[in-house]
């Protein structure tokens, strides 16, 4: 299990995860909110690389076919009730949200997909990799389980 700022992952064995505060400036801040701390949440089924960007830069060029990386990163409160994070609850992943095109940067093979919500009065997007997209059947419900495990808390 890792917690920080009111969120809960339960880590499956063998998953590497951190939780840790996004500090300053960053896209999704308006100017009342700028310079604050959000947290960014990282699992991986691999060693996650001690440096990398808020949605995996610099982990998903190491991972293999069998690998994922879930990424959620949260957002500002004025993002709450706006229509891009209308979706309220912890989403569930499935096989058919995943392309090569949804990819922050597209690498060979892997596939991606990005959700927006809202959870406990909290603006988060869930950005997940899949390590090979012709095997999404079969990853999306590891994906799934962990997302079971995740709980927020209202700030």
């Amino acid at each position: 299990m890792v917690r920080s700022a009111g969120i809960d992952v339960a880590v499956p064995r063998g998953w590497d995860a951190e939780i840790y505060q996004r500090d300053g400036d960053f896209t999704g801040q308006s100017a009342g909110d700028a310079g604050a701390s959000r947290p960014v949440v990282h699992l991986g089924t691999f060693p996650l690389p001690s440096s990398r960007g808020d949605f995996g830069s610099g982990a998903v060029e190491i991972m293999n076919q069998d690998d994922l990386l879930v990424v959620l990163f949260e957002y500002g409160r004025e993002s709450v009730g706006t229509p891009l994070f209308a979706r309220s609850g912890i989403p569930r992943v499935a096989a058919a949200d995943f392309g090569p095109n949804n990819m922050q940067r597209p690498i060979a093979g892997q596939s991606g997909a990005q959700y927006f919500f809202n959870q406990s009065g909290r603006a988060f997007c869930l950005y997940v990799v899949l390590g090979a997209h012709a095997r999404r059947n079969e990853l999306v419900p590891e994906v799934n389980q962990v997302l079971a495990g995740l709980t927020i808390d209202p700030e």
